[in-house]
Order: structure tokens, then C-alpha cells, then sequence
């Protein structure tokens, strides 16, 4: 018999299969069970640290056996507050080069749809960590959520996330305005971030930005903007730290026009080649999840459609000649990881393969590379779980 279905589960077959209007996630309170909104990360010695949220908390756990046991949780924030902790809106972690432990989150406020983006940084391998701070200068409790972090090849910290002060301005002079904006600041010292800038207006308010860093060490962003009459087509753009502004480019070109968010971000990672593979959603024609190699400005090369209706929240890696595509998808016995393989630089991919399987509900795959080999990070309702691309599932 198939494992019944929860709400939530049905509600999601039913976005994906139609157009999804999904409408932005409302402010969480604090809740004594984990939510499944995740993110994970290796240092340079091998160790996996994985950040989630519970009871008012980010909290970090260390592994030193590829996620197999896990030490006890330390908080990052050591007042409980409300976080934002699920799929599309969760707490993230990056590593610095002398592996310095870096996470952000978003923070909502009273009023609905609002946040305050926040970090905090730990130097002694995650036993102690500084006070929380608020990343942008603008604290008006409107929208500044849906958090991206990245370090560059320099060791400085870049945050980007999804601001609406210009459509408040926008609204109190009677014009109009689509969607939100995307802005960024950074960090050389891990304690005072730039004044923020704008990458773009007329962003999509609630999908995740993705960031990578580029073959020159600085860092990229892929991300759903809004191009004239409600096209959500994704925008590239290099958030530059030299004083020179970033201009973010239209990569993708469906053409897909909603009067909102589907709540689907991208992925995006950048060869030492320079290649940029990236994996996105739409529903032009139905609901589809996409591969191609961006060329910000012009279709994007190799496009592929890796999976249609049930499929979601997809992620990519690449190393050499390797490239990994993941992402989830349901159906009638509960979600399964599925996952495709690509040795020459992403002209082909092998079949789709099921690498795990979850009865309860799942957080999005992403993917960790170390020593040169691929893991999926994946929480799930009965806990988090690392696979092995090449292994046994743990």
C-alpha cells in the first residue's frame, strides 16, 4: 500500500503539476522540532558541518565521520528569535580559507512577509560563536530575506538577498513596480559588512538566489528576475567587490508570465573553465526543471529538461570534467533524490537514478564536493542524510 499522503505532500503535487502561484512563506515562530530547511558544508580537514534550525535557534552540528554520528548541537544565535528555516528560505553556512565558519540566516519581523538578514562567525572550528549581527543598513521592517552567502577567492564573506525598500518607494509615489529587488554587501573581516548595493530591480519576491564563485575567484549570482509584462526569466550577474557595479544580465529565456512567485530558485556552479552550468524551473508548457550552460544575454547552451511534473528544487556541482545534477521528486510512495551524471563538461548526462527515498517530507538537496568527490546533503523528516554519489546511501 502506497505510504499515505500529509497535507503538505498533496499541496505540493498540486503546485507542481499546475502553474504554481505559490505565495511567499509566513514568519515562523519558534518550534522545539527541526525544521527541514538545511545547509551543510565540508572544511579542508574532511569534517562535515551541518546548520539547521530548532526552538528559536540556528544550530550547528559537527560530523568527522562522513555523517554517520553527529556531535551535540552548539547555537549559533544564543537568544532564541524567530528564523526563517524552509527549502527556499534557509540558514546557510560557507567556510573561510583558514576554515573560519561563517552563517547567515533571515530573521522575520512582526509584520508579515518582512525580514532582517542576519550572521554571525565562529574561528575556533564552531565551539563559540559572535553576537548575531544585521547584515544590510536599511532597517525598515519591510522585506531583506531570502539570504545567499558565498566566500570569494579573496577570503571575503558575500551575502545577497531579496530587498523591497524600492517598491516601498515605488508605492509611496504611485508608481509601478513588479516583484522586489536583489541586493548584496560584504565583509573583508567577518565584523563590519560594506553599506549594501543594488544588483537589480524587479526581482521575484520568493525564490532563493544562487551564488558560486567565478573561475577568478570572485562571486556569481543566478537568480528569477522580472522582465517587462511578468516574465519570470532568470538574471545573471557578478557581484563585484572593486568598487565597479554589477549588471545583471537576462541568462534564460522562457518567457514564462505569472502574476507570481513559483518559490522555485535556482542552482548554479562555475568551472575552473569558466563554464557555467546551472540548473532552473519553469512552466511555460508545464512544469519541467532545466539544465543548460549560461551565456548571459543569449539562450543558454546545452539546455536540457532533466524532469517534469513532480520534480522540484534541483541542485549542480561541478568538477573537470564532471557534473552533477539532483533534485526531488514525488509521487505516490513518498519523495526520491534523483540524480544525473555527466563525465564530458555536460554535453550528456547519464539516465535519471534514485539515489534515496523518503516516506516523510524533505528539505532541497545540495550538493558538497571534497577531495573530488560528490555527496548530497538531504533532510528529511527522519533526520538529516549525506549520500555518497558513488556509495551506499547512509
Amino acid at each position: 500500500m502506497a505510504h499515505p499522503w500529509s497535507l503538505p505532500r498533496m499541496l505540493t503535487v498540486v503546485a507542481l503539476v499546475l502553474l504554481p502561484l505559490t505565495l511567499p512563506a509566513r514568519n515562523m515562530t519558534p518550534s522545539a522540532a527541526p525544521a527541514l530547511g538545511a545547509s551543510a558544508a565540508f572544511d579542508t580537514l574532511g569534517r562535515l558541518y551541518v546548520v539547521d534550525t530548532a526552538d528559536g535557534h540556528v544550530r550547528l552540528r559537527r560530523s568527522d565521520d562522513e555523517g554517520t554520528t553527529f556531535s551535540a548541537p552548539v547555537n549559533v544565535n544564543t537568544t532564541a528569535e524567530p528564523i526563517y528555516a524552509e527549502g527556499e528560505n534557509r540558514p546557510k553556512i560557507a567556510l573561510g580559507p583558514h576554515d573560519e565558519l561563517y552563517v547567515s540566516w533571515s530573521q522575520p519581523r512582526a509584520k508579515p512577509w518582512t525580514g532582517f538578514v542576519r550572521f554571525a562567525r565562529s574561528l575556533d572550528g564552531g565551539d563559540h560563536f559572535s553576537a548575531p549581527l544585521t547584515v544590510h543598513r536599511d532597517r525598515r521592517e519591510i522585506t531583506h530575506r531570502f539570504d545567499a552567502m558565498a566566500v570569494d577567492g579573496h577570503g571575503r564573506v558575500v551575502i545577497a538577498w531579496i530587498d523591497k525598500r524600492d517598491l516601498e518607494a515605488a508605492n509611496a509615489a504611485n508608481k509601478p513596480y513588479e516583484g522586489a529587488a536583489t541586493y548584496y554587501s560584504w565583509t573583508d573581516d567577518g565584523i563590519h559588512f560594506v553599506p549594501e548595493r543594488k544588483l537589480m530591480d524587479q526581482s521575484c519576491e520568493c525564490c532563493r538566489i544562487a551564488l558560486a564563485r567565478t573561475a577568478h575567484g570572485g562571486v556569481a549570482a543566478f537568480f528569477r528576475g522580472i522582465w517587462d509584462d511578468n516574465r519570470r526569466d532568470h538574471a545573471f550577474a557578478e557581484l563585484r567587490t572593486d568598487g565597479q557595479t554589477g549588471r545583471a544580465t537576462r541568462a534564460t529565456f522562457s518567457d514564462w508570465r505569472i502574476a507570481g512567485c513559483p518559490h522555485q530558485g535556482p542552482g548554479l556552479a562555475i568551472g575552473a573553465d569558466g563554464v557555467r552550468h546551472a540548473v532552473w524551473y519553469e512552466a511555460t508548457h508545464g512544469p519541467t526543471l532545466w539544465y543548460g550552460q549560461l551565456d548571459p544575454g543569449h539562450a543558454p547552451r546545452h539546455k536540457l529538461a532533466l524532469a517534469s511534473a513532480g520534480a522540484a528544487h534541483a541542485d549542480v556541482a561541478t568538477d573537470g570534467t564532471n557534473v552533477w545534477l539532483a533534485w526531488n521528486q514525488i509521487d505516490a510512495a513518498g519523495y526520491a533524490l534523483v540524480v544525473r551524471t555527466s563525465t564530458d563538461g555536460g554535453v550528456h548526462f547519464s539516465a535519471p537514478r534514485t539515489l534515496a527515498r523518503s516516506h516523510g517530507d524533505v528539505g532541497s538537496p545540495q550538493w558538497l564536493l571534497h577531495q573530488h568527490r560528490a555527496y548530497v546533503a538531504w533532510n528529511t523528516a527522519t533526520g538529516f542524510r549525506l549520500l555518497k554519489l558513488d556509495g551506499a546511501p547512509r
